[in-house]
């Protein structure tokens, strides 16, 4: 049966590893986050107010092309970062805070909500959940030029925002990784667990959670 999953959480939380590792483990195809590719970008970074408009129309437009081949795609597939978190976090937080001003926002929310409309859900949805602290540290380490300026106050609204999406999202079951305390590429073990406990979602139990116990370094 085919099969699509979209893994989604904020920025440095591990999306593209994790995708790249379920992909490979599950032979399913992956489809990326076109981060590098967005020309308004490193403008967006430098000045929010001027570019956010832009940069979000450029995201929702990328993320559904993708959203409409990986459904076209022949076989089970994994994306990284689903188009339901550009809109309800990341449009949502930048009219929140004054960067994107309401008709501008308002226009965005009407082509995202009749476009989706058109859209079949993923089969699963996998929440990666970190602490601001975490994803300082992972955001640190990967030193990309333009995410530099990124404020823990901005990744903190944007955790807030992502908990309200995920606890109103009814669109298809969602996974909840804590991602605090699982290292998946350091620990092969960490990456098994979260196969199982995805697997487990598919395969349509309704309470699949990580146990402490599960979670220890192996």
């Amino acid at each position: 049966m085919k099969r699509f999953i979209a893994v989604a959480g904020n920025i440095g939380v591990g999306k593209s590893t994790l995708v790249g590792l379920l992909a490979e483990r599950l032979g399913w195809k992956p489809f990326y986050e076109p981060v590098s590719e967005n020309p308004y970008l490193a403008d967006f970074y430098r000045d929010m107010r001027a570019w956010s408009f832009h940069s979000q129309i450029f995201f929702l437009t990328r993320r559904l092309r993708i959203h409409r081949q990986l459904l076209d795609h022949p076989t089970s597939a994994i994306q990284d970062r689903s188009v339901y978190e550009d809109a309800e976090v990341f449009a949502q937080n930048l009219y929140r805070q004054g960067l994107l001003d309401e008709r501008d926002y308002i226009s965005y929310r009407e082509l995202y909500q009749v476009l989706a409309e058109f859209l079949p859900p993923p089969d699963l949805v996998i929440y990666l959940r970190a602490s601001v602290a975490t994803l300082v540290d992972r955001i640190q380490l990967r030193g990309r030029d333009y995410e530099r300026q990124i404020t823990a106050a901005y990744l903190g609204q944007l955790n807030d925002l992502y908990e309200e999406w995920i606890e109103n999202f009814r669109l298809c079951p969602v996974l909840t990784v804590p991602a605090d305390d699982l290292n998946y590429v350091a620990y092969p073990a960490h990456l098994d667990l979260i196969v199982s406990k995805v697997e487990e979602k598919l395969m349509g139990k309704e309470e699949v959670v990580f146990m402490p116990e599960e979670m220890r370094h192996s």
